[in-house]
């Protein structure tokens, strides 16, 4: 699932109660169809990079739902993700399996989720961005998404919350097989104001990466190539990341966003390393089109390090039912990256 620190949602509607189509309603059992396509052509922030054409979603899922009783919903979700890295990148055209959980739902005390899905970081961020939203607030080696996740919410109106845990015991994710994944998030609506308050606390614990060669082989009837795989131990490590958001929408069709992000990452054999994020971001939408920027600063705590500022701007089109050609640019100030441009069209229903 694609992260950046502007733009974090685009999975959010899976998980709504009204999203999609509705296919079937009858004595108390709901099915429903959602999806999300996303074709832009893009050329990225960095040196000499190419204008390319990307599939970056072509995503579809089943949320079914049975009524227990008045108070109470039985369901389960399973999604088939047709934009994975590989298909992005023009590798692969198999679709991939996304989210997939069972669930209850309550009308008063919200829901609670087991299965394959994602913790509360991944609702974090701010701003409209559609390309070039803000990496350097996350570690590389950050996931915020499991198999093996359980994840409750609630939201009464003015207050809302999310606590999620998850393991790795079939050392698919990047935990390890003795790590484990806690994260929350707790918010509240106050006039023409939201609060978001974010948590998350990793420990990365008996883990091991894997990397795929072809090696060739020399035999009675000459060479032939075969595939190496070489796992290696990952050393232990501990990550933490706290966030803070502000939005005010008090002006008619204007948003104005600030977050704020610390990270704190320790691997075994390293020193700790501490980075924070200031965005800023703002949009304003005119009939049928959208306006939006945004701005961050990252430091570290590295030594000799430098604080990376990112931009990006963008207008967005909305000429069908949520339907949005767009186009955008972002950049950095690093002087040897030049400047990232990209068009395209994203839908969802």
């Amino acid at each position: 699932m694609k992260k950046t620190l502007l733009a974090l949602s685009v999975m959010v509607a899976a998980s709504s109660a009204n999203a999609g189509i509705e296919v079937y309603n009858n004595e108390g059992v709901t099915v429903n169809l959602k999806g999300d396509i996303e074709v832009v052509y893009v050329q990225d922030i960095g040196v000499d990079k190419e204008f390319t054409q990307e599939i970056q979603d072509a995503d579809f899922g089943f949320d079914v739902r049975y009524a227990v009783n008045d108070e109470f919903q039985f369901g389960g979700y399973w999604e088939f993700d047709g934009a994975s890295g590989d298909v992005t990148d023009g590798k692969s055209s198999s679709a991939d399996v996304g989210d997939v959980y069972v669930a209850m739902y309550s009308q008063s005390y919200g829901s609670i989720k087991f299965g394959r899905t994602c913790g509360a970081l991944d609702d974090a961020g701010v701003g409209s961005d559609f390309q070039f939203g803000v990496t350097s607030f996350f570690n590389n080696k950050s996931s915020f998404c499991a198999d093996e996740m359980a994840r409750y919410d609630i939201d009464t109106g003015m207050f809302y919350g999310t606590l999620a845990l998850a393991q790795d015991k079939k050392s698919v994710d990047q935990m390890g097989k003795d790590g484990s994944y806690l994260d929350l998030k707790a918010g509240v609506r106050v006039a023409d104001f939201d609060f978001t308050a974010y948590y998350g606390d990793a420990t990365l614990k008996n883990r091991t990466s894997s990397k795929t060669s072809d090696v060739v082989v020399s035999g009675p009837d000459g060479n032939y190539t075969i595939s190496n795989t070489v796992t290696t131990a990952q050393p232990q490590a501990d990550d933490s990341i706290l966030g803070l958001e502000a939005r005010f929408a008090g002006v008619e069709n204007l948003n104005l966003e600030i977050g704020y992000y610390l990270v704190d990452f320790k691997e075994v054999g390293a020193d700790k390393v501490k980075a924070d994020t200031i965005a800023l971001a703002a949009d304003y939408t005119i009939d049928a089109v959208t306006i939006g920027a945004g701005y961050s600063v990252t430091g570290t705590d590295v030594a000799n390090s430098k604080d990376k500022d990112n931009w990006f701007v963008n207008a967005g089109y909305g000429f069908a039912p949520n339907t949005t050609a767009y186009v955008e640019v972002g950049g950095n100030d690093v002087s040897e990256d030049d400047t990232g441009f990209a068009v395209g069209v994203k839908a969802s229903f």
